[in-house]
């Protein structure tokens, strides 16, 4: 049977190479195994990460293996995908959380078991846990996706939340971002807020709720991922106002909502580095397993180009930069 890319994806499919990078790798007769445990890859946001996990150049190299793990956005499995994995005795997880507190046992029987756990993306609360972790701040995130409404909609504006599912770190965190700028905007009011748990499909039913109770009186639309703010521009358009009336935003620069930006439906999308966070994340797990020889491969480190300080690959945490999209500079992003 044919296989398509979610269907490898989900069933867990690793990667194999042949070749060595690193010092206690050309020791080895056999590469290193690494799990990558995400939240699901019914996400867009998702499948981009593990796409870029794949192309690590080490993995194609023969140093490592890599496998996907899909978490199908449930605590629960992924708890379970952390006993297989011990039990099989990978080298490293990866680990991208559903919930921000119960992520942290599972991190805890994985080093009990001798399992470093390196975090990409969402995070757990007792991030001390890691050995080390690579995001974005999404505190920034929500803090430059209320500025951006309130720039276009106007310090007395009443304005819609749509969050993402609740108890995740991106979630708890974004919030936190967009209510500090809405201490600081008072004049500000939020006339509707609810969860779409991260959906396209649940975002368009939710707006459309909230349209039928407020209508034209929404001046706009802060959603926590451009899954949600898509959806909300369908419901806008199908409810029969011109979403470029009615400005939205979002994070994470999925495709369709940078056409969005492109075409004008969506004030601006910011973007999340999936390819820095998951080979980041790859690198810093190589580090650790091979030592101080080792060489990072990923593009957004300082040594390779990139903007980020990679400090040796002994720093417990690192943030990836936010990139703000807007009309101006969506050209260049999709042609990338």
């Amino acid at each position: 049977m044919k296989m398509n890319k979610r269907q490898l994806l989900a069933s867990g499919v690793g990667l194999l190479a042949m070749g060595a990078m690193g010092g206690r790798v050309m020791a080895q007769t056999k590469p290193l195994r690494i799990a990558a445990i995400v939240q699901s890859l019914n996400t867009e946001y998702n499948v981009l990460w593990a796409d870029a996990a794949k192309a690590h150049p080490a993995l194609k190299a023969g140093q490592a293996e890599l496998t996907i793990l899909d978490g199908r956005q449930d605590m629960l499995t992924q708890s379970n995908l952390f006993d297989t994995v011990i039990t099989e005795k990978y080298d490293a997880i990866i680990f991208i959380p559903v919930d921000i507190d119960a992520g942290n046992d599972p991190i805890e029987r994985a080093k009990a078991a001798g399992i470093p756990v390196f975090g990409s993306n969402t995070v757990v609360s007792n991030t001390s846990l890691y050995d080390a972790y690579i995001n974005s701040n999404d505190v920034e995130a929500g803090e430059l996706l209320a500025k951006a409404i309130i720039a276009r909609a106007g310090p007395e504006a009443k304005v819609v939340i749509l969050e993402g599912m609740i108890g995740q770190s991106a979630q708890v965190q974004r919030l936190q971002g967009i209510q500090n700028v809405l201490a600081a905007n008072p004049g500000v009011t939020v006339i509707g807020q609810n969860s779409a748990n991260w959906s396209r499909a649940e975002a368009i039913t939710l707006m459309e709720n909230l349209l039928t109770s407020h209508g034209s009186d929404i001046q706009g639309v802060l959603a926590e991922n451009d899954e949600m703010a898509v959806g909300a521009i369908e419901a806008i358009r199908s409810y029969g106002l011109d979403p470029q009336s009615l400005p939205v935003a979002g994070v994470d620069g999925i495709h369709d909502a940078l056409q969005a930006v492109k075409n004008g439906d969506q004030a601006m999308s910011i973007l999340q580095d999936a390819h820095g966070q998951a080979q980041g994340a790859v690198d810093l797990a190589l580090r650790k397993l091979s030592g101080a020889s080792y060489t990072p491969a990923a593009k957004v480190w300082d040594v390779n180009g990139g903007s980020l300080a990679w400090e040796d690959g002994t720093s417990q945490h690192y943030y990836v930069p936010w990139l703000p999209v807007t009309r101006e500079n969506v050209d260049t992003v999709l042609a990338e």
